[in-house]
């Protein structure tokens, strides 16, 4: 799991970057345009941003990140008490904050919970019969087992990291190609289609003119 980190407290950021780095790979900066940058040109699996930082905000940059559809969760760290910053970061699209001062296991039971909620761990349910592993890139199902080519994988994935909303081509083509590749939207048809043939036509369902759902129990 790939995590980006937003902190321009040296002290703060470099306990961060120790304890996250024992369980996940980290990048940080001190910097809000870095970190832009750095988003533009990686995928993460979770930010965390600190909310005021010397050359902006966190809020004010996760909302250009979901302006480009990304939708990687956010967790926010904060020393303001004050609930209208809160308020602004869940409206940015963040996903959870914690307010220092914090304990580190603080922080790593919210990871967690974000690893749990958003299927981020290798091993997914996506129902009771079917199961993802996005390191082997298998479907589970029943007695039978498919082996996904890596985009398939990473769509099913993004699916159902989502699957609480419609998901359009042009946000799966943007979020599941690097940005100098040039797939076009039968690339992503074709994936959704062999997708379908392993988990069954009902458990993703296109809304005409709009995009793709995820069926699942969990």
């Amino acid at each position: 799991m790939k995590i980006l980190l937003l902190e321009d407290d040296t002290a703060l950021a470099n306990i961060l970057t120790d304890f996250l780095q024992e369980s996940y790979d980290v990048v940080h900066t001190y910097s809000m345009k870095e970190a832009l940058s750095i988003s533009e040109q990686n995928k993460f699996d979770l930010y965390i941003f600190d909310i005021n930082v010397p050359d902006g905000d966190g809020i004010t940059l996760l909302k250009e990140l979901r302006e480009f559809s990304d939708e990687t969760p956010a967790i926010f760290i904060t020393a303001f008490q004050d609930t209208k910053y809160l308020k602004s970061a869940f409206e940015a699209g963040a996903n959870d904050f914690i307010k220092k001062p914090f304990d580190l296991e603080e922080l790593s039971q919210r990871i967690d919970n974000i690893k749990r909620y958003f299927g981020l761990d290798n091993k997914i349910s996506l129902t009771d019969e079917i199961h993802l592993d996005t390191k082997l890139h298998t479907i589970t199902n029943k007695e039978e087992r498919f082996t996904l080519t890596h985009k398939e994988s990473e769509c099913l994935h993004y699916l159902y990291k989502n699957r609480q909303r419609v998901i359009s081509s042009d946000e799966l083509l943007q979020n599941l190609w690097e940005f100098d590749e040039t797939p076009s939207d039968d690339a992503v048809r074709t994936i959704i289609k062999n997708l379908r043939k392993y988990l069954g036509k009902e458990r993703i369902i296109n809304i005409r003119g709009e995009g793709y759902k995820l069926v699942s129990n969990s």
